[in-house]
């Protein structure tokens, strides 16, 4: 019998650190997207100024500009619960930033030719503070698609498949960025 109450006792602890692992790799996930989300809401609030900075120089620039704002605004439209995401949400979402990287690259592009803009301090600190926003969302995402990739293995490894199953834990989606997008592209240069 005390051998019963032992295996019984054994099994309950396996059972229970089990779960409280897969509890730990959800909140370690859940936080690194916070950590992403944080980072773009940054970039999303430097736009808009570095967006009046270059304004002020290059306003006959003005399709750049306005695709520049206008990616701004489809990304911050979209909100993910990373929980609950499907495949299609997450590549639209990364395509959406991709978007936005790509439009930035072009701003930046325009930027080069405008000696007086590159000498701007204040345009200067803006495109400091966004390479290094750039920086830190990819390390935010590296962050996250890591803690992803140890919650999907765990999710997915038995015994522990058993509790994830049973107690709701579910694999996450990785934030890939969109290999087709134009921000891999060269950004085309014109010194009118």
């Amino acid at each position: 019998m005390y051998i019963g109450l032992i295996i019984l006792a054994v099994i309950a602890v396996f059972i229970i650190g089990l779960y409280n692992n897969l509890v730990k790799l959800r909140v370690r996930t859940d936080e690194a997207w916070a950590d992403i989300d944080v980072q773009l809401k940054r970039r999303y609030d430097l736009i808009p100024n570095l967006v009046e900075a270059v304004k002020g120089y290059a306003s006959h620039e003005r399709e750049t500009l306005d695709a520049v704002v206008e990616a701004r605004a489809q990304a911050t439209a979209m909100n993910i619960d990373v929980a609950n995401v499907t495949p299609d949400q997450m590549a639209e979402f990364a395509t959406m930033q991709s978007g936005i990287s790509g439009a930035l690259g072009k701003l930046m592009a325009i930027a080069e030719a405008y000696p007086d803009l590159k000498a701007n301090e204040n345009f200067l600190d803006l495109q400091n503070e966004l390479t290094d926003t750039e920086n830190k969302i990819q390390a935010a995402r590296r962050f996250y698609n890591m803690n992803v990739r140890d919650l999907n293995i765990a999710v997915q490894s038995f015994p522990a498949n058993l509790i994830a199953g049973s107690f709701g834990f579910n694999s996450r989606e990785f934030f890939e960025l969109d290999e087709t997008s134009t921000a891999r592209e060269p950004v085309a240069v014109s010194f009118k």
